[in-house]
């Protein structure tokens, strides 16, 4: 299991607004049932890496589709191989780290 991170950043549309161009690019995430969360500057999806390219791929292609001349997309993976690999997980071990520092979040 591993993590990605996507932003697909559209280029040379009519409008300075992206929302609607990030909001097919993650209908194409919920289409394939994967669990992903929404952030302001990208979009993290976990699952197989293979998959998680495959979907890349799928969502770099989105923007076009809606007009876009130009797409920028940024790719991060994060994948371990020594235990299981979670959003969520990533970020509950933050969260404690800070509470043992006396930081509440």
């Amino acid at each position: 299991m591993a993590i990605m991170e996507i932003s697909v950043v559209p280029i040379g549309t009519e409008s300075t607004s992206v929302s609607p161009f990030v909001a097919e690019c993650v209908k194409i995430v919920e289409q394939q049932g994967l669990t992903y969360e929404v952030t302001s500057m990208g979009t993290e999806v976990e699952g197989a890496v293979d998959d998680l390219l495959t979907l890349a791929a799928q969502m770099h292609q989105a923007p076009f589709t809606q007009g876009a001349q130009r797409v920028l997309t940024i790719i991060r993976i994060d994948e371990r191989r020594d235990k299981e690999l979670r959003i969520a997980g990533k970020k509950a071990a933050v969260l404690k780290r800070l509470r043992e520092m006396g930081i509440e979040r």
